[in-house]
């Protein structure tokens, strides 16, 4: 995409909105609300959701899914956290 004032979806031509998440620009249609990135903007996002998952940035390294047995019990609930780092474009 090219930095213009006005930007328009590509897929609806309504208005788009842009806004900045860590160092990504995020384009999104105020219609169809469809998210448009720009080819650095995807790798800096990849690369900062793998971050995440290994810890550097969330504090904690995610754990595998266990396996699902019949002798499983429910887990106690616990706050929501963020599931990963991409997860606060969707807020």
């Amino acid at each position: 995409m090219q930095p213009t004032d006005e930007m328009t979806c590509p897929k609806c031509h309504a208005s788009m909105g842009s806004r900045t998440v860590g160092s990504v620009t995020v384009h999104q249609c105020g219609s169809c609300s469809g998210i448009f990135l720009e080819r650095a903007d995807l790798a800096n996002l990849v690369e900062a959701e793998n971050d995440w998952h290994k810890g550097r940035e969330s504090g904690h390294v995610t754990q595998p899914l266990p396996r699902i047995t019949a002798d499983m019990t429910a887990p106690p609930p616990s706050t929501p956290k963020r599931r990963s780092y991409i997860e606060v474009l969707f807020l």
